[in-house]
């Protein structure tokens, strides 16, 4: 049931005629308390949509009562107007839940620049009203899908208290505090303060080191509410463990749907002087286009490693270095180790383990290969 696993949530997704398709477009989460606490992190790319904007306003006081998500445009880059459609919407929700729009959060996602109908928005909105049950994740993870080919889901469980989740994501997977449209809700009785670092916490090592395509989208939200439904404070160090498995799940589901990719390759740091020194170098082999093309030709290419993450400023000898591909050493100490006839790369799973040998520190990111459908998609995507 995803987001209305925990106590205290309802949820709906309709069809408000958003998308050409008649596909469902709209999803609205509602917390119903006894609690309405709740931490945000956005996109800190420099362009942001109004929904982004908006919903800074809502999240700054750490109260939120539902949260509004459309599928089939992005209303980014769309002025004044825009932002006025985000305002109503909210106000819609507002009105028919008889709560401030001030504490509804806006999501929305699609095609940057095309301006959204606040008519059809607040239509859907009532729609979405009457269709609120515990049961309604489902329909809510489908409705905010764009290129997404399926929905992603998670729920897990502490003592007497969970955690449920949803996403959408498939392209502009690249992070910065968040890496695509998220719910989560929980049933504990956190505050602000709690929730907002434990929210952090996790984010920084699940979506933001989820680097698929090196592309940051404008409208990038991850949103935790709590209900406090289940009359039970967790201690804060199990609250983020279990938080973090959530977001860890949905990181690695929107990784496997990434757009036309064919291999899902996590890139393992070990050895570095420091984790930041771990992240920097993981993201150069990511985000080097000769590498993920050389594993979507199955091609063990250890060459292009070690060119990528000569690039950084991080701490290491670039020939005292070993790489590993799916458990077969190709590099050892800047040198051919094994052949690479050894490595079968067949498998849609692909580790790529690196050892810089300078430190103690470790850090994993989450990429994909650059396919022919990565780049035909994107060339012909409109929602």
């Amino acid at each position: 049931m995803t987001v209305t696993s925990p106590l205290g949530f309802e949820a709906a997704g309709v069809a408000a005629g958003i998308k050409a398709s008649g596909a469902l477009d709209l999803a609205l989460v509602v917390n119903r308390g006894p609690l309405q606490n709740a931490a945000v992190v956005f996109t800190s790319n420099r362009a942001q949509a109004n929904p982004i904007l908006w919903s800074k306003q809502v999240a700054a006081d750490g109260v939120v009562g539902a949260i509004v998500l459309n599928s089939g445009g992005a209303n980014c880059f769309t002025g004044p107007e825009g932002f006025q459609v985000t305002h109503r919407t909210a106000e819609a929700v507002g009105e028919v839940l008889d709560i401030s729009p001030g504490d509804v959060l806006v999501c929305s996602t699609g095609l940057i620049g095309d301006q959204l109908d606040g008519e059809v928005l607040a239509a859907g909105v009532v729609a979405a009203a009457a269709a609120l049950a515990t049961t309604g994740g489902e329909d809510a993870a489908r409705a905010i899908m764009t290129t997404d080919s399926r929905p992603k889901t998670s729920v897990r469980s502490g003592d007497g208290w969970s955690i449920g989740g949803i996403a959408k994501g498939a392209g502009m997977l690249a992070p910065g505090l968040a890496t695509m449209l998220v719910v989560i809700t929980t049933d504990a009785a956190l505050e602000h303060p709690a929730l907002d670092a434990a929210l952090r916490q996790a984010t920084r090592v699940t979506f933001d080191r989820l680097d698929s395509d090196g592309c940051m989208s404008t409208n990038d939200q991850v949103s935790l509410l709590a209900s406090g439904a289940s009359g039970v404070t967790p201690d804060e160090a199990d609250f983020r463990a279990v938080l973090t498995a959530v977001c860890r799940d949905l990181a690695e589901q929107l990784q496997a749907d990434a757009e036309g990719a064919s291999h899902d390759i996590a890139i393992e740091i070990i050895g570095a002087a420091s984790e930041l020194d771990a992240v920097e170098v993981g993201r150069s082999v990511a985000r080097n286009n000769l590498f993920k093309a050389a594993i979507f030709g199955n091609d063990p290419n250890w060459g292009r490693v070690l060119a990528a993450i000569g690039t950084t400023s991080a701490t290491f000898d670039p020939y005292d270095v070993d790489v590993s591909m799916n458990g077969v050493r190709v590099c050892s100490g800047g040198r051919p180790d094994r052949p690479r006839e050894e490595v079968d790369l067949a498998p849609r799973a692909v580790h790529v383990l690196i050892d810089l040998r300078v430190g103690e520190a470790s850090a994993t990111i989450l990429t994909n290969d650059l396919t022919h459908d990565y780049v035909h998609e994107n060339s012909a995507y409109a929602s």
